[in-house]
Parts: structure tokens; sequence; C-alpha cells
């Protein structure tokens, strides 16, 4: 089914959650378009992981409507919103680790038709910078080289959305300067939408097209990394101690 009005390839709008009676969303809206990389940012207990959840059906909102390429897909399963082209990853880059990459790698290309062709799989992996052996255990890779192997992995799904979920965690800065051109030669080359949670707020600074934050499972402030880093209300959810009665 269709939605009416929607904006740009994915995207949310009135999102609520709550749990035990508490509430952990409250009248969420974001949408991200092809080519743009939307930073998702908010203190602890923002309600981030909370929010991806909803959006890759793992958790089941009580209102909103969530839509992927102007078909509403808030009904839809996890696999099934796989097979429509989101994508996700996690804050740990998990995989097997007694497969090797080559084993991962090619359970990822077989298991999603239309196969991609040998040598579309092989720029998958060139855009994604993984260049370690097929041979190589994956419980033997860094932390670095299991996210590029998850996102080669990914790519073999053609997916249209990218979830990314603290990418950057573990890494240390020189490696967070190559996550940067590895999302956005991604995001450009395959006309993704992406949307990633961060608190390095330098990476953001470095990548984001747009951002929001979040507050207490609220919309708090949107626009570039500038305009709401510069947000009053941002310094106050970040860096100002709460009053104590």
């Amino acid at each position: 089914m269709t939605i009416a009005d929607t904006k740009g390839i994915f995207g949310c709008r009135g999102i609520g959650i709550s749990f035990g009676g508490r509430p952990i969303l409250n009248d969420v809206a974001l949408h991200v378009e092809n080519h743009e990389v939307m930073g998702l940012v908010g203190p602890n207990g923002a309600g981030k992981t909370s929010l991806f959840e909803v959006l890759c059906g793992r958790y089941t909102p009580t209102a909103g409507q969530i839509w992927l390429d102007g078909t509403d897909i808030s009904n839809h399963a996890v696999h099934d919103r796989a097979r429509l082209g989101l994508a996700r990853t996690y804050q740990s880059p998990v995989v097997p680790s007694a497969m090797t990459a080559g084993e991962v790698f090619r359970a990822a290309r077989f298991s999603h038709k239309p196969y991609l062709t040998r040598f579309d799989a092989e720029w998958g992996c060139h855009l994604a910078h993984f260049h370690r052996s097929w041979e190589t255990p994956c419980g033997a890779l860094d932390t670095f080289d299991r996210r590029k192997l998850l996102l080669a992995c990914l790519l073999m799904r053609k997916p249209k959305v990218l979830l990314l979920d603290e990418p950057a965690s573990g890494l240390i800065n020189s490696e967070i300067d190559e996550l940067d051109l590895i999302i956005r030669r991604l995001v450009d080359e395959y006309a993704l939408g992406a949307v990633l949670i961060e608190h390095r707020l330098e990476l953001l600074s470095a990548i984001a097209d747009r951002t929001v934050v979040l507050d207490l499972g609220e919309v708090i402030a949107t626009g570039t990394p500038r305009e709401v880093f510069d947000d009053p209300r941002v310094h106050a959810a970040y860096f100002e101690e709460p009053e104590h009665a």
C-alpha cells in the first residue's frame, strides 16, 4: 500500500512507542533522500536505538507510519523490509568467527535473488574497502575489517537505505576518516539514503547532510550539523546539568 505525501526514499511520521507504560518515543518524524546522509544524535536514553528497532521492524510502534520508496511498510516483518531494500548494521560488528570471510560473503551474495554478478560483487567489496584474503577466519578480523565485511555483505542485497548504528564505535581517528569516505562513496555510487546514529560529532560534522536530534524520545532539532549543534536546546540536552529541587 502506498502512502500519500511521503518525503524522501525512506521515512516515518508520528512514531510513538511505550514500554511498561513509560513513553520511549513520541510523535517522531524524519525522512532521508537518495544520495543523502542523515545523522541521528541525542544523549544516552534519548530513544535513538529504539527508533532504529521500530524502523527495521523489530519493535511495533503504538502509533505512526513508516514508508520505503513510497510504500507503507509499517506492518511489514523484518525480512520483508530487508527484501524491499532496508539494510541495517549494529553497534557490535558480529560475524561468525568459525567461518572465513569468503564463506560469509558468498552466503550473503547468494541469499537474495536476483544474484549480483561476480563483477558487481567485487565492486561492492572495493567500495566497502574490504581487501583482506577470503581465506581469513572472521575471528581474526579486527573491528574495522568486520564492519567493512558486513557493509560489503549488505550491498549484495542491493539496498535502498542503510541504517547504521554507531558505525564509528571502537575505531581510531584514522579509521573514522576512512569510514567517512566509505559511507559517502556508497551513498553516491548506489544513490542510497543513509541514517546513522553516532556520538562522534566530528564524524557527523564531516559527513552528514542533515542531522536530527532526539531528547527524551522527541525530536528537538533538525538541520545541518552546524545548525543543530549551535541550537540552544541541543546544548541544554547534551551539556547542561539538570536543576535539582
